[in-house]
């Protein structure tokens, strides 16, 4: 009952795990790349968070969404995460190549959006949609320049997992009767305030999906001498976005620089600057005990390290237009589906059936070489 009407899904076979990946029932496979939009999901949800956006999307366009490693219903293989986000990518090779994509235009969602940029370091790409993506620097522990804090990640990575909430994705807890209840989660974290949907189940199933087996979520730590009192670790999916890990501010370097379109929601309680799911900007507002103040261990400022990165990536010769949504939380895609639709078509250049009107001039940034 996970799936919505006409999409389907199906297992792709490929040298490294079996894949899965929702399609449009009538899509046609010989659909050019340039028509071709490939959705990567973000942490703790799977590729079924899309399927509002691929039935919304005009019938001539191939549109899939594939689920990564120890999500959805992927292969649960462990993860290496000193490549920092490279098993997801190379996963998404992988399965394209299998499928017969050579290219494609890719949207990424959060953790997505990292995993998309890595792609683009490695392979060539038509346009990159970044939704609330996590930071070119990763995931905690960086000062907005992107030099890290401590040497060895301290308050970042699979240690800063919830252990209650781990514990409930294992009980497939459906409930809100906690804070830390994936349904809880969702409401809190996801998306703004006052958003509501009647897919809210599948939404929490998707989250459920996550698998807590060795080498996936969280992943594993080490202990460390400077506050919090534990360091990244090697292997799991939290892992793979530390900053000694993960770096992708390369785009900036790419010779071919694609178009990039960046979304995201002034309320993201996830990635911002002041981010809820940031350990030292929690100890900073007194959640964490023992924070040892801005000079050691600031607040990492993700989404003005975004903006700097795609500013250089302009100044190099690249393409970007920002789309900053007020009043959204980590998921526009849900949140604001038309105003969603419309910019993506936009970034990948779509011309054919009527889409719906152009949402306020007022929110659209367009920087560009010119």
């Amino acid at each position: 009952m996970t799936l919505f009407d006409g999409i389907t899904a199906r297992m792709i076979e490929t040298p490294r795990l079996m894949v899965n990946v929702l399609e449009r029932a009538g899509d046609d496979p010989e659909t050019p790349a340039d028509r071709t939009v490939v959705f990567i999901h973000g942490n703790v949800s799977s590729s079924l968070f899309w399927q509002e956006t691929m039935q919304d999307l005009p019938p001539d366009l191939r549109v899939l969404a594939i689920d990564l490693r120890g999500f959805g219903g992927t292969e649960h293989a462990p993860i290496d995460a000193t490549r920092g986000v490279r098993d997801f990518s190379d996963d998404v090779r992988a399965t394209l190549a299998v499928l017969g994509i050579p290219t494609a235009h890719f949207v990424g969602w959060s953790m997505g959006g990292g995993v998309i940029l890595q792609y683009a370091l490695d392979h060539p790409v038509l346009s990159l949609t970044l939704q609330a993506p996590v930071s070119p620097y990763g995931f905690g522990g960086t000062r907005r320049d992107g030099s890290r804090l401590t040497d060895d990640d301290a308050g970042c990575g699979g240690g800063g997992a919830n252990p209650d909430f781990v514990q409930r994705l294992i009980d497939h807890d459906r409930t809100a009767d906690a804070p830390t209840s994936p349904r809880s989660v969702f409401r809190s974290g996801y998306v703004a305030a006052g958003y509501q949907s009647e897919h809210e189940d599948v939404w929490v199933e998707s989250m459920l999906t996550t698998s807590t087996a060795t080498g996936n979520y969280p992943g594993d730590s080490v202990a460390s001498e400077s506050w919090p009192g534990f360091a990244a670790g090697d292997v799991g999916v939290l892992n793979t976005m530390t900053p000694g890990h993960f770096d992708v501010s390369g785009i900036v370097d790419l010779a071919d620089k694609p178009p990039i379109l960046w979304i995201h929601g002034t309320l993201d309680a996830i990635v911002s600057d002041t981010s809820f799911y940031d350990l030292n900007n929690l100890g900073k507002l007194g959640v964490i005990p023992g924070w040892p103040g801005d000079d050691v261990a600031p607040a990492q400022e993700m989404v003005s390290q975004t903006r700097d990165v795609l500013s250089r990536y302009v100044a190099a010769g690249g393409e970007v237009t920002e789309l900053s949504l007020e009043g959204v939380g980590h998921s526009p895609h849900l949140e604001r589906p038309v105003e969603f639709r419309h910019a993506l078509l936009e970034a990948i250049g779509y011309v054919g059936h009527p889409i719906d009107p152009a949402p306020s001039t007022e929110a659209i940034i367009i920087r560009s070489s010119d």
